[in-house]
């Protein structure tokens, strides 16, 4: 079996979520002896070579469609369905502000990629894109997928409702790498170190988490660069924090458990979440999440970990002191390492495979 992942033109120069769930997910797959090859969106690509191609992030349809339209394949989709409405309408500010808070999301997302083009030289390659819009663009992607692969039941239901499409689906859970996260039980925690790991940007929400644990007893370390086009955010956050606060910048996945592992919580206060994969990560060495509601998290921690609301300062703060104060939570290390990990996520992946190329087929899980 021949797949082509098949995702965004700046997967690896702006490292996220979907990098490590791409990644580790072509990882795993090739040690069940798929043969998987990741291309970017402006790659050229010879799709003869190629089954089914897996594509990647609806968020960016641009990157996909001309794709999908040129190869004649059949695809299926890993949706990673962020909202960003909230943070958008929300959270910005000034000029920018002004032009987006009456904007629907499909419209926001429109426009963003005008201006990563504009402004980042990120061309959309997709006339059809251009044309038909945002929402006409992923509804037409979604619709003829043999399969939708959402990250959580809850993202399909999302997904489904929002741009009213009926397709299949099988969720995929997010996961972490066993192979990497080997856990040091004798390092000595820290019950004042907090640690939070995502890319610096509005959406991810460092800047209310900065506010809500300035000078108080925790020493807070942000792990992640800026988002290109939020690097005046990075400079609001920077400049908003108290000595208890640093910067540590990217950290490979493999140095990150050394933080995890001798950090008390584990902070995502995210304005919208699919996972918060750093989150998993962090459960599994032994950290107490905290992590926002809003978005699919609920699905994946349900009642181990403490639920903040973004807007609030003081809702995080609050959320924080109770994980800080309360016993390590053993729980989320047994779903980790049983059911939210890249081996499992390759082998549902595979399965999903094989139900579209064979319909004909039942496949079990």
């Amino acid at each position: 079996m021949k797949i082509l992942f098949l995702t965004r033109a700046n997967l690896y120069s702006v490292f996220g979520g979907d990098t490590v769930q791409i990644v580790s997910t072509a990882k795993y797959l090739r040690k069940l002896g798929v043969q998987v090859d990741i291309h970017l969106g402006n790659d050229k690509i010879d799709y003869s070579n190629y089954d089914l191609l897996h594509v990647f992030n609806i968020i960016r349809p641009a990157d996909i469609l001309p794709h999908l339209l040129k190869s004649g394949k059949p695809y299926v989709l890993s949706t990673i369905f962020v909202d960003f409405t909230d943070y958008e309408h929300l959270h910005r500010n000034g000029i920018t502000a002004l032009v987006t808070k009456n904007l629907s999301t499909d419209k926001l997302e429109y426009l963003k990629a005008w201006a990563r083009w504009i402004k980042n030289g990120q061309p959309i390659h997709s006339t059809q894109y251009i044309l038909k819009g945002h929402r006409n663009a992923v509804k037409q992607i979604a619709q003829n997928a043999e399969l939708l692969l959402p990250n959580s039941q809850n993202e399909y239901n999302r997904f489904a409702n929002y741009y009213g499409i009926a397709t299949p689906h099988k969720v995929i859970y997010n996961g972490i790498d066993l192979d990497i996260f080997n856990i040091n039980t004798k390092v000595q925690r820290d019950n004042n170190l907090v640690i939070c790991a995502a890319r610096i940007e509005g959406n991810k929400n460092q800047l209310n988490l900065i506010k809500a644990l300035n000078n108080t007893r925790f020493q807070l370390k942000i792990i992640g660069n800026p988002a290109p086009n939020h690097k005046r955010y990075y400079r609001e956050c920077v400049n908003s924090a108290a000595s208890n606060i640093s910067f540590e910048g990217f950290v490979p996945q493999a140095k990150l458990i050394e933080y995890y592992q001798r950090a008390k919580v584990h902070v995502l206060p995210s304005w919208n979440e699919t996972c918060g994969l750093s989150s998993l990560e962090a459960a599994y060495a032994g950290c107490n999440i905290v992590i926002t509601d809003r978005g699919d998290t609920t699905e994946y921690y349900k009642d181990n970990a403490w639920y903040c609301e973004p807007d609030k300062p003081s809702s995080i703060y609050h959320a924080v002191e109770e994980a800080a104060i309360a016993p390590v939570n053993t729980v989320l290390y047994d779903k980790v390492k049983q059911q939210y990990n890249w081996q499992q996520a390759a082998l549902h992946t595979y399965q999903a495979y094989q139900q579209a190329l064979y319909k004909d087929t039942a496949i079990a899980g």
